[in-house]
């Protein structure tokens, strides 16, 4: 938009910060780094077990932990045990501890836990997987390639039995 006035011609631009003051408000995550945080890998029956034909039977858990680590810096901390064995003898036992360290801005409160217990380790569940399998097959074994986890549907698992046990808790005196 253009006007004239005395012979000067002033010119007015709309402005294109959606901040008034400048300030960025908009919520923003962002993975920093991943890292092995610990990494055991157990073959106590090295060399026998190599002679057994018997595949072994399986045994898979992991934890989610989140801790604030910094302004704005969050670390998750993704916690997967394996024990195989086979009739009876343990073929191997992995312990892994894998991490990654999420800058997290201007996030709203009630986004906070379902990111960092859901999200966060969708994202770095991959790069996990693979030190995991890297390992057992390191170890001498076939790698193991843990099928993706669904972290959304567990931690909504979690949520609703929180709330349940609250409410056990409130209803009984």
């Amino acid at each position: 938009m253009s006007e004239q006035d005395d012979g000067f011609i002033t010119t007015t631009v709309p402005t294109t910060d959606p901040y008034g003051n400048g300030a960025d408000t908009t919520p923003a995550a962002g993975l920093i780094s991943q890292y092995v945080k610990d990494l055991s890998f157990e073959n106590p029956n090295a060399p026998a077990i190599f002679q057994n034909q018997t595949a072994p039977a399986i045994d898979v858990q992991f934890n989610i932990a989140s801790a604030q680590v910094g302004d704005d810096v969050y670390e998750i901390v993704l916690r997967i045990e394996v024990k195989a064995e086979a009739e009876g003898t343990v073929a191997f036992l992995v312990d892994l501890s894998f991490a990654g360290l999420f800058g997290l801005r201007n996030f709203p409160a009630e986004h906070l836990q379902p990111f960092l217990l859901a999200e966060a380790p969708r994202l770095i569940f991959p790069f996990a997987r693979r030190v995991l399998a890297d390992a057992i097959r390191d170890g001498g074994f076939p790698p193991l390639l843990l099928e993706p986890i669904d972290f959304a549907s567990v931690f909504l698992q979690q949520q609703e039995a929180a709330e349940e046990a609250i409410g056990e808790t409130v209803g009984n005196a």
